[in-house]
């Protein structure tokens, strides 16, 4: 049977206009695996958009990331950041991080694709400070004293292209100007109290930055799935790029489609059984 390397990961989540900002959103959920059966067959890829920031404010949370497919690995999209006690940071892939509330808790990550996002641990008082949300390699920072918001989780590197890039970041907490925002890493945006933060890299999963009531809420970053298979056994169409790294033809896809292999195994069967 051929062997791939498959990389998917999900949809960011967004953030929210809370009354004083919002939490980072989470990272899409990531996995990786690096010997994954691939077959002589046409796979159906989805590849989830990043989690709209909610517009709306003081009312709800970021919106959560869409989920990305390839074959039987599913990744989940990344929980919307939370903006109060009644809007915790959302489950997802990694989970969003929290407001500012003493009650508010971080999302919830999905085991083995991400991390939880940050809880709120200062105090209910101005200027507030934002949690951020959890990442592919770490959970969420927490706003440990009134002044200080809380960084995005880290993502992590994977070099399935040739090169090294960085996935599944989560974003950085917002809050009120006076604040240093959350920073984030890997594809997720950066927070900014008083101010709009970042919205999640497109094609890496990252979850948007939280920012400021009067500002535009974050969108999360949309996913990506990436396909790596050795040139010297088959051949593929579709997919958004492909390139050669090595031994392996790798096939990108950053929105949703149809990659189809031929000269491969039959699908269930062995080249042994063919001949």
């Amino acid at each position: 049977m051929s062997k791939a390397k498959v990389l998917v990961v999900a949809g960011g989540g967004g953030g929210a206009k809370g009354a004083a900002g919002s939490g980072g959103g989470g990272a899409g959920g990531y996995l990786y695996d690096a010997s994954f059966t691939v077959t002589e067959q046409a796979y159906s890829i989805t590849v989830g958009n990043g989690g709209a920031g909610n517009q709306t404010s003081n009312s709800g949370f970021g919106g959560k990331g869409g989920n990305s497919v390839f074959s039987t690995m599913t990744a989940i999209g990344g929980g919307g950041g939370g903006i109060n006690t009644s809007y915790q940071g959302q489950d997802g892939g990694s989970g969003g991080g929290a407001g500012y509330q003493e009650n508010c808790t971080g999302g919830s990550g999905t085991s083995l694709q991400g991390s939880d996002g940050g809880d709120h641990i200062g105090t209910a008082a101005s200027p507030y400070p934002m949690s951020g949300g959890g990442g592919a390699g770490g959970v969420g920072g927490v706003n440990t004293t009134n002044t200080v918001t809380g960084n995005g989780g880290a993502g992590l590197n994977n070099s399935i292209t040739g090169s090294s890039v960085g996935y599944a970041g989560g974003g950085g907490g917002g809050g009120r100007t006076g604040l240093t925002g959350g920073t984030a890493s890997h594809g997720g945006g950066a927070g900014n109290p008083g101010g709009a933060g970042s919205n999640g890299t497109a094609n890496t999963g990252g979850g948007g930055g939280g920012g400021n009531e009067t500002n535009t809420a974050t969108d999360g970053g949309s996913g990506v799935v990436i396909i790596a298979y050795i040139t010297t056994e088959g051949s593929h169409t579709g997919g958004n790029s492909t390139g050669i790294d090595g031994l392996y033809t790798w096939v990108k896809f950053t929105s949703s489609g149809t990659l189809t292999l031929t000269g491969f195994a039959v699908k269930g069967k062995t080249f042994s059984q063919i001949i």
